[in-house]
């Protein structure tokens, strides 16, 4: 069976990581996550308790990717984006 190419994604405001990966069909995203090593590049974070997403959907750690899946890994908010932009907005930053 032919492999599938997937990317793991994790970003900070002052460092981001992309990994491409070839993975058999029928892996989890958790699998995904685990045979990529991104943990051991960010030992600040728990990867078992931050949300993933494929291509900007919330999914379960469960679900089986697809060839070209993009799986991100989101680190808590900082902020509410509504409260962000008030703040700007109240600065006279604007959006």
């Amino acid at each position: 069976m032919e492999k599938l190419a997937v990317e793991v994604v994790f970003a900070l405001e002052e460092r981001q990581a992309l990994l491409e990966l070839k993975v058999e069909p029928g892996v989890s995203v958790a699998q995904v996550i685990g045979m990529s090593g991104i943990a051991a590049q960010f030992p600040a974070f728990d990867f078992d308790s931050l949300e993933v997403g494929i291509w900007g959907r919330i999914v379960s750690r469960e679900d089986s990717v697809r060839h070209g899946d993009r799986i991100e890994i989101y680190r808590p908010l900082q902020m509410d984006p509504r409260d962000a932009r008030r703040l700007r907005a109240s600065a006279g930053q604007g959006n």
